[in-house]
């Protein structure tokens, strides 16, 4: 590698590393790999997927780092799923986001470690067509915990709560959570649903980005992204490139603007910059 550095690449998944079928090309996989093992490449991503549904869409992919999920909820080994750092709410922030969240006329997805398994509650009667929808995606991943009624909603330890749809709504929500905690307001890339996602406020990928630099005790940070939840990992990093396809306000932050998640523009940055003999 260049300059003999220590150097940590992280990437994005969904609009960076990922085509829009939610996969990761052939060609970027095994090259990706090849790098990894052969050239040490220290490769990693840090993504708002869970461990579940990242391990789906990267299928094939072998990063010997631990990954970035829950957008920096959670550090996990991506083999053996173990959680090695854990980013949670405290019962009584999770009350707090719960009732702004009924408020707001809003019935959430609320992720916690329930008897030390991951686990995804809410009232089946209550959730919007919407919220519904990502639920039927993920119902034989081994975390959907269907309610009758909201009495045990904040059952475990509380790290998440996703609401999907209605966006005025969810636009209230976000104002009144966001000085408090990490909250993130955009529009999916797929659905083109709006999302509010609530997270503690050292749940970041930045924070979870620093953790695995200092960690493995590398020299220099290089990410790579596409949406709203990626600014604070490009503050935080020495160089930051945005996709051809990234909203404009990550462009205005970033290093550069390299080639689109269609394109492969990731893999193709590391193998141009990294590694051209």
């Amino acid at each position: 590698m260049k300059n003999n550095q220590k150097i940590l690449y992280v990437t994005d998944l969904d609009g960076t590393l990922l085509h829009h079928d939610e996969r990761i090309s052939a060609w970027s996989c095994d090259t990706l790999n090849r790098l990894i093992t052969e050239e040490g490449l220290l490769f990693t991503y840090a993504t708002a997927r869970s461990i579940f549904t990242a391990s789906v869409v990267t299928q094939g992919l072998t990063p010997r780092l631990p990954v970035i999920v829950n957008n920096g909820s959670f550090i996990m080994d991506a083999v053996s799923r173990k959680r090695i750092l854990v980013n949670q709410f405290s019962p009584r922030e999770a009350q707090d986001i719960y009732a702004t969240l009924c408020r707001c006329q809003i019935a959430p997805l609320v992720d916690a470690i329930i008897d030390d398994r991951e686990r995804f509650s809410y009232c089946e009667d209550a959730i919007n067509p919407a919220l519904a929808e990502f639920v039927a995606a993920r119902k034989h991943d081994g975390r959907d915990n269907p309610l009758k009624n909201t009495s045990a909603i904040l059952k475990g330890e509380v790290f998440y709560f996703t609401c999907i749809g209605e966006e005025q709504k969810l636009r209230t929500a976000y104002e009144a959570l966001k000085d408090t905690y990490n909250c993130i307001f955009q529009f999916d890339i797929y659905s083109h649903e709006p999302w509010l996602e609530v997270m503690p406020h050292t749940a970041t990928k930045s924070h979870a980005i620093l953790q695995l630099k200092e960690r493995y005790k590398c020299d220099r940070v290089v990410v790579f992204g596409d949406g709203a939840n990626d600014i604070p990992m490009f503050e935080i990093a020495d160089e930051g490139y945005a996709m051809a396809n990234a909203i404009d306000a990550l462009k205005k932050t970033a290093t550069a603007v390299i080639e689109s998640n269609e394109d492969d523009g990731v893999t193709k940055w590391i193998l141009e910059h990294v590694f051209a003999k």
